[in-house]
């Protein structure tokens, strides 16, 4: 309520809590913050630390050093509140506006997104997912600038990544 107020200068109304719920209204987030959040419902409630490496190795390929892999924070949302959300994602599937994943070797969970953010431009295309569905191994964003709907631009380039992923998963 407050940053509204401040920034621009508008009340808050039970319709912007509404919105924020469902991932609408005034929300900045990166690629890598959806993939993080994310995450957090595909291994059960742990947020992690990004990163792009596993080890470092030296000139003779002799490891000198691992990532830090243990969680920032455990248990940050319920598990029932977790499962009511990996449910609905997995329905987006199954039922829903990422229909298409059913395709991919594995259960793939998932959520589309369009997002709005120029009153003149294409709307940005979103989809972020994770696979497979009892046991997680990766989790996937995607954002297609000024692409139009995340159902029709995003979740064929999520099918691509995550079919040949887990075709060629050794």
């Amino acid at each position: 309520e407050e940053w509204k107020q401040k920034i621009k200068g508008e009340l808050w109304y039970i319709g912007d809590t509404y919105h924020l719920a469902i991932g609408q209204g005034d929300t900045l987030v990166t690629p890598l913050q959806v993939a993080d959040y994310t995450a957090i419902f595909a291994n059960g409630g742990s947020l992690y630390r990004p990163h792009l490496i596993k080890q470092v190795l030296n000139s003779r390929d002799q490891l000198i050093g691992e990532v830090d892999n243990r969680p920032i924070k455990s248990n940050i949302i319920s598990s029932k509140n977790i499962n009511i959300v990996r449910e609905g994602m997995r329905q987006a599937v199954t039922a829903g506006s990422a229909r298409s994943l059913q395709s991919v070797l594995v259960e793939v969970a998932g959520k589309t997104g369009t997002a709005q953010w120029s009153t003149n431009k294409p709307t940005h295309a979103w989809f972020t997912g994770f696979a497979p569905y009892d046991k997680p191994q990766i989790v996937i964003t995607i954002l297609i600038e000024q692409g139009g709907e995340g159902s029709c631009e995003a979740v064929p380039i999520a099918n691509e990544v995550l079919t040949w992923y887990f075709q060629n998963k050794k």
